[in-house]
C-alpha cells in the first residue's frame, strides 16, 4: 500500500511540475518567478526547503541518542529564519529588486566583485553535493523500508523525480509542488505522532523511563559539538545567508510577502522540530536496539502503525525529502548557470540560453548528488559538511557587506580563507577537542580576519 501511494504521490508531483512549466518562458520565471511570489508561496516554499533529511530522519536519529535536546536541529532553524526575515532578507529583497539580483552570487560581486563571486559560487557548489545527497539517502531509506529496494534504487528514485519536476517549472513550479508537499508533511505527522507517542506509554515514559540516558529529557542537555542546544551554532548561520533560501526570498512580490513567508516558515520550523523529536524519543523506548541512526524514523513507523497509517506516515516523510531536493537542486543549477556560465563563460548568453543552461545544470547536480549518496555515510554527517561550510564562508562577507561600507574583496576573501582553513583544519586534521566546534571557532576566525583586513585597509581604498 505504501509503494502505491508514493507511485501516485510521486506521478502528481512530477505532473505538477510538468504543468508549471508552461508558465516558464524567461529566466527570471526560472530564477525568481518573476518576483510576484505572495506570502503564502513564500511560506510553503520555505518550509518545504527547510523540512527535510536533517529535520525528520536526521534529528529521530539525533533523539534516539539524545533525546529533547534534538529540537535544537529545527529550532536552530526557526531561530535563523527569523533573522532572515527581519534583517537580512529585506535588506537583499531591497538592492535584488533594484539592481535585478538573480542569485546570491550577483550580490557578492555588486559588493566585492568577480573573485568572490566565484570563490564562493565553486564552493557552495561542492558543500551543495554533500546536502542533496543527504535528502537522496534519507528518501532512499524510506524506499528501503517500504520495498526494500537497494541504497543506490532509492536515491535514483528520489533523484529522478525531483530532477524531473524541478527542471521543468523552476521556482514556479516548485512554489506550487511545495504547497502539495507541503500538505502531505503535515498530514501525515498529525496522524502518525499521536499513534506511536501513546504506543511508547505517553510522554511520560518517554523522558524518564528506565533504561534512558541522563539528560534524555532535558532541552538544555548537549555531550559536546553537534549535540543539543550546540545545534544552533552549525544550523542557525547557515539559514541566515543560506544561497538557496536568499534566492526564494528574491522571488518576493514585496518587502512584506517576504517578512510574513519568512516569519511564518520560521515559527513553523520551531513548532514542527518537536514531531521527528518525539518519534525518536518514542523509538528509544519501543526499540532500543537500533544502531543505525537513519533507520530509526523508518522503522518505528512500519513496525509500530497499522500499514496503511504506516503508509501515509512514509509518504509524508518521503515528501519532505523529495521537496527538500529541489530547493538544493535550484541553488546548485540557478548558481552554476548565473554565476559561473554567464559570468565567465558566455557573458553575451541569451534569455533562452541561460535558461536551458539552468535546466542542464539541475540535471547536473541531480546525476552528481545521486552518486555522492551511495557513499555518504549518514544523513546527518552529509548536512551537517553543508551547513559548517556555508556558514564559515557566507556568514561574516553577506553580513559584513550589509553593515561596513567600506569593506572591499579584500577583506571578504580574507575571512572565507580563514573560516574555511580552520574549519577543515578542526573538522578533517584531528585537532579540535570534545568541546571545541569547529564550526564556531571557524565562524571566530573569518570574523578576525575581516576585522584585522578592514582594520589595516588603507582609508582611501574602496571596495572591490
Amino acid at each position: 500500500m505504501a509503494l502505491l501511494l508514493l507511485s501516485l504521490y510521486a506521478i502528481v508531483i512530477v505532473g505538477l511540475g510538468l504543468w508549471s512549466a508552461r508558465f516558464v518562458r524567461r529566466s527570471s520565471d526560472f530564477f525568481v518567478a518573476s518576483r510576484q511570489l505572495g506570502p503564502g508561496l513564500i511560506f510553503a516554499s520555505m518550509i518545504a526547503a527547510n523540512v527535510g533529511a536533517g529535520a525528520t530522519v536526521g534529528v529521530a536519529g539525533l533523539a534516539y541518542e539524545d533525546g529533547i535536546s534534538a529540537w535544537w536541529w529545527s529550532g536552530s532553524a526557526g531561530l535563523g529564519s527569523l533573522v532572515l526575515a527581519f534583517w537580512v532578507g529585506p535588506r537583499l529583497w531591497r538592492l535584488a529588486s533594484r539592481h535585478g539580483f538573480f542569485t546570491t552570487g550577483d550580490f557578492l560581486e555588486h559588493r566585492y566583485g568577480p573573485s568572490v563571486r566565484t570563490v564562493v559560487t565553486v564552493l557552495i557548489w561542492l558543500g551543495s553535493l554533500s546536502i542533496l545527497a543527504a535528502q537522496l539517502l534519507a528518501g532512499a531509506a524510506i524506499l528501503g523500508a517500504i520495498a526494500g529496494v537497494p541504497r543506490w534504487l532509492g536515491s535514483l528514485i528520489g533523484g529522478g523525480i525531483m530532477t524531473a519536476y524541478f527542471t521543468a517549472g523552476g521556482l514556479l513550479g516548485t512554489a506550487w509542488v511545495n504547497t502539495l508537499q507541503l500538505g502531505v508533511m503535515v498530514g501525515g505527522f498529525a496522524i502518525a505522532l499521536p499513534a506511536v507517542i501513546a504506543a511508547a506509554g505517553g510522554p511520560g515514559a518517554m523522558t524518564a523511563g528506565p533504561g534512558l540516558p541522563e539528560g534524555f529529557g532535558s532541552m538544555l542537555h548537549s555531550s559536546g559539538p553537534g549535540s543539543g542546544w550546540t545545534l544552533l551554532l552549525l544550523v542557525g548561520p547557515a539559514f541566515i545567508i543560506s544561497p538557496g533560501l536568499i534566492q526564494k526570498a528574491y522571488g518576493a512580490a514585496s518587502e512584506r510577502a517576504l517578512k510574513v513567508g519568512v516569519a511564518l516558515n520560521a515559527v513553523a520550523l520551531m513548532l514542527f522540530a518537536f514531531a521527528p523529536v518525539l518519534l525518536g524519543m518514542a523509538a528509544r523506548v519501543l526499540e532500543p536496539g537500533i544502531t543505525d541512526p537513519d533507520s530509526v524514523l523508518p522503522h518505528v513507523l512500519t513496525a509500530e502503525l497499522a500499514p496503511w497509517l504506516g503508509a501515509i506516515a512514509l509518504a509524508a516523510i518521503f515528501s519532505t525529502e523529495v521537496d527538500t531536493c529541489d530547493a538544493v537542486l535550484f541553488m546548485l543549477s540557478t548558481s552554476l548557470s548565473q554565476d559561473l556560465y554567464k559570468r565567465h563563460l558566455n557573458p553575451g548568453a541569451g534569455d533562452r540560453t541561460l535558461l536551458r543552461v539552468a535546466r542542464l545544470a539541475a540535471v547536473a547536480g541531480g546525476i552528481a548528488g545521486v552518486v555522492f549518496s551511495i557513499y555518504l555515510p549518514t544523513v546527518v554527517e552529509g548536512l551537517s559538511i553543508f551547513y559548517s561550510l556555508l556558514g564559515v564562508t557566507l556568514l561574516v562577507p553577506v553580513v559584513g557587506g550589509l553593515l561596513v561600507a567600506r569593506a572591499g574583496s579584500r577583506e571578504a576573501l580574507a575571512s572565507i580563507a580563514a573560516g574555511v582553513i580552520t574549519w577543515l583544519a578542526l573538522r578533517f586534521g584531528g585537532l579540535a577537542s570534545p568541546w571545541m566546534d569547529p564550526t564556531l571557532v571557524g565562524l571566530l576566525a573569518a570574523t578576525a580576519a575581516f576585522v584585522v583586513a578592514l582594520r589595516f585597509r588603507p582609508a582611501t581604498a574602496g571596495a572591490g
